[in-house]
């Protein structure tokens, strides 16, 4: 987790940010005169907490938008590395590349073997532009399609770990089959014989999102979106500026709460107090014991009924008339 000091807070988190200063003035004060402070800076940190729960009470969606991109907040690899023992990362589609947007491998969860995979962002300008900003290009979901089709092999469950702002949208991507990548990836996902478990851990956002979607169970961490474009997006396309963004996402309805209400998805995991940036360990514990017991129930349901109930899941999904 990163140090304090090196910590960023968004707008609505600024009460967080005074509260901080005045603790680290409090242990400056306390270390240069020898006085004893504790007592007041314990006051402070309790203050902290319930700060951090008053905050993510009520979320607007906009703001449940930006605490998915917060930059401090866990990626794939981050929830891999506190989730998981005897990780070994996979590459490559044995065909174009290995897409270092998107990354998996088998790895131990409460010993039980699994193939996990998940959309990576970087941390910095540089490991940025190294994942591609968590947006994979075709060989990305070929790859993710041959570590799933890897996994029903040995008959190992699959999780997949969704974060990314869309699948990438260059022309290289298009000339590549970027669409036919993730129709194939959909298409073989509906009809895999072992479980499939799908958790948006950041952004959830169009075909890019559902490229590794589709399984028996889809849920959504608090903090976190789920919907065809993002709202910086829509508002362009709409309103031919980003300055309705915050409107955009109110209507969109691409929350956790309304994508449960929609029966989109199957559950919404809730995250540490102040949200998963602020405990990386809590938030994959949380994770975790989803997994594990998810897991065991799936594996008591046959292959065949497994896959006859998530093609008619997904064949339910929306809203028409005839």
């Amino acid at each position: 987790m990163p140090q304090l000091q090196n910590r960023q807070f968004l707008d609505f988190e600024k009460p967080l940010k005074d509260l901080y200063d005045q603790i680290s003035q409090l242990e400056a004060t306390q270390e240069k005169s020898k006085t004893d402070m504790s007592s007041a800076i314990t006051l402070l940190q309790e203050r902290v907490e319930e700060t951090k729960k008053s905050i993510t009470h009520n979320l607007t969606p906009w703001q449940r938008v930006q605490m998915s991109r917060h930059p401090d907040r866990p990626y794939t690899l981050k929830y891999i590395q506190n989730m998981c023992s005897n990780f070994i990362e996979l590459h490559g589609d044995r065909n174009v590349k290995d897409d270092k947007a998107m990354v998996g491998g088998f790895g131990l969860i409460d010993g039980e073997t699994i193939m996990i995979i998940g959309q990576q962002k970087g941390t910095n300008t540089k490991t940025r532009q190294y994942r591609n900003f968590g947006m994979a290009n075709p060989e990305g979901y070929r790859k993710a399609l041959r570590l799933m089709k890897l996994a029903e092999k040995f008959n190992k469950p699959i999780v997949t770990l969704i974060d990314t702002p869309g699948a990438y949208p260059g022309l290289e991507a298009e000339e590549r089959g970027q669409g036919e990548a993730i129709a194939r990836n959909i298409f073989e996902m509906i009809s895999l014989k072992v479980p499939v478990i799908c958790v948006i851990i950041g952004e959830g956002a169009s075909g890019g999102a559902l490229g590794i979607g589709v399984g028996d169970k889809v849920v959504m961490m608090e903090n976190t979106w789920y919907t065809v474009i993002s709202p910086e997006s829509c508002s362009s396309i709409l309103w031919r500026s980003w300055d309705k963004k915050e409107i955009a996402a109110d209507q969109l309805k691409l929350t956790g709460t309304d994508m449960l209400n929609f029966g989109l998805v199957d559950e919404v995991l809730p995250e540490p107090a102040g949200g998963a940036h602020w405990d990386y360990n809590g938030a994959a514990d949380i994770l975790k014991n989803y997994l594990s017991k998810t897991i065991k129930e799936l594996k008591q349901i046959p292959a065949q009924e497994r896959v006859d109930t998530r093609i008619k899941k997904f064949g339910n999904m929306g809203f028409w008339q005839e």
